[in-house]
C-alpha cells in the first residue's frame, strides 16, 4: 500500500516539506487512543532470536534508525512502534542551527537515493536533553555530536565536550561525527593528528566516570584504506568501542540520475552508497583485529541488504533512506525475513 499509494503521492512534494509534514502527522496521528497497540501490531516484531548483546546492551534486533532523521528527539516515544531496536539522535551541537540555506535535501528516486546538504540544523544540545530525559520507553538511544558550524577546527574539541558532558548520563552510546560533507573543512577532522586529540580527550574524560559510555566513530565513505587504518591505529590505542560505516559520499558516480550537477554539493545516501559502505565494513572486520563493534550503514533496502552487511562484520546496521523509500513496514519485514532464514538453515 506504502509504494503503490501513498508514496507516489509524498513524492509529488519536495523532501523536506514531507519530512516535516510527516513529523506533524505521526504527532497528531498517536494522540489518538490506542493507536500505539495498532502500530505495533503492524510494524513491530519481537523475537528472542532477533536480540543480539552488543556494547553490553541488550538489543531487540540489529536494525536501528540512523542519525539524520529524528536530529532533535522530537518522535523517541513513536519511533518505538516502527520496529527499531535503537535510535540515533543528532547530530547535535553545542548552540541551536539553522543549517544551510534551503532547498538542501533532493530526491533522487531513478537512484533510490538522496542528496542532502542539511547543515547540522538542530535545536542545540539543551533543549534536545530536555527531550531524551522525558523519554521513558524501551528504544536504545544513541547521541551523534558535532561541532557547530562557525566553530574553527581549532576549536572543535571544546563544541564535542560540551555535547558529551551534558549527555552522558542520559544515552546509551555516543557517535563523535567528524565526516559529514556539509560543515566545512569538518572532514579535516578525520585525520590521524586531528582525530587523535580529539578521541585522546574525549575518552579521557569518558573514563573519568566508573560506566563509561561506549564510544562510536562515523566516518566517510571516501576515505583510503590508508586513511581508514590511520583511524584503526587511533581507535585501538584510545579504545574506542566501535565505528560507524558510514557516512553519506560525495561522489556522483553510476547514477542514473540525468543532470546531477543541478543539486549542487552534499552527501548521497541510499542505494548507491552500498557498495562504499560494504567495502569499508568488510576492509574494517579484516584489519581491526576484533577490537571494535562496526555498524553499518548505506543502502539497506531490505533483508538481504542487512545478511550482506552482518556476514561482512557489521554487528549493527541502521537505516534512513531506504526507510523512507520502503515505508513503515520496512523493519517488520526485514526482521521476519532473518527469522525465516535462521529457521531454513538451522
Amino acid at each position: 500500500m506504502y509504494k503503490k499509494l501513498i508514496r507516489p503521492i509524498l513524492f509529488l512534494f519536495k523532501p523536506e516539506f514531507i519530512h516535516d509534514f510527516s513529523f506533524f502527522s505521526i504527532k497528531i496521528i498517536f494522540k489518538i487512543p490506542l493507536i500505539k497497540y495498532l502500530f505495533k501490531k503492524l510494524f513491530v516484531l519481537e523475537n528472542k532470536n532477533l536480540e543480539i548483546n552488543v556494547i553490553g546492551k541488550k538489543f531487540k534486533n540489529r536494525i536501528g534508525l540512523a542519525a539524520g532523521f529524528d536530529k532533535n528527539a522530537e518522535l523517541l516515544n513513536q519511533m518505538e512502534y516502527f520496529g527499531f531496536s535503537h535510535v540515533e539522535i543528532g547530530t547535535i551541537t553545542p548552540l541551536p542551527q539553522g543549517g544551510n540555506s534551503k532547498p538542501r535535501l533532493f530526491r533522487l528516486s531513478k537512484d533510490r537515493a538522496l542528496i542532502n546538504r542539511m547543515g547540522f540544523n538542530n535545536d542545540g544540545v539543551d533543549i534536545i536533553l530536555e527531550r531524551i530525559k522525558k523519554y521513558k520507553g524501551n528504544l536504545i538511544i544513541g547521541a551523534n555530536i558535532g561541532k557547530n558550524k562557525e566553530t574553527p577546527n581549532s576549536k572543535a574539541l571544546n563544541d564535542y565536550m560540551i555535547c558529551f558532558r551534558k549527555l552522558r548520563n542520559h544515552v546509551e552510546y555516543f557517535v563523535v561525527n567528524v565526516s559529514s560533507p556539509n560543515t566545512p573543512a569538518l572532514r579535516e577532522l578525520q585525520n590521524k593528528e586531528n582525530l587523535n586529540l580529539l578521541l585522546k580527550n574525549i575518552q579521557a574524560e569518558n573514563n573519568q566516570n566508573a560506566n563509561p559510555v561506549p564510544l562510536f566513530l562515523k566516518i566517510a565513505p571516501d576515505l583510503s584504506f590508508n586513511e581508514i587504518d590511520d583511524i584503526i591505529d587511533v581507535c585501538t590505542k584510545h579504545k574506542i568501542d566501535g565505528v560507524i560505516a558510514t557516512n553519506t559520499t560525495i561522489s556522483r558516480k553510476g547514477l542514473k540520475t540525468n543532470n546531477i550537477n543541478q543539486f549542487g554539493k552534499g552527501g548521497l545516501s541510499g542505494k548507491p552508497l552500498s557498495e562504499m559502505s560494504n567495502s569499508i565494513i568488510k576492509y574494517l572486520k579484516k584489519n581491526c583485529k576484533n577490537n571494535l563493534v562496526i555498524i553499518g550503514v548505506g543502502g539497506i533496502f531490505n533483508a538481504k541488504d542487512v545478511n550482506e552487511k552482518i556476514k561482512l562484520g557489521a554487528d549493527l546496521v541502521q537505516v534512513y533512506t531506504g526507510w523512507i523509500y520502503e515505508g513503515p513496514s520496512m523493519i517488520k519485514k526485514i526482521n521476519s525475513s532473518i527469522l525465516k532464514l535462521e529457521k531454513d538453515n538451522y
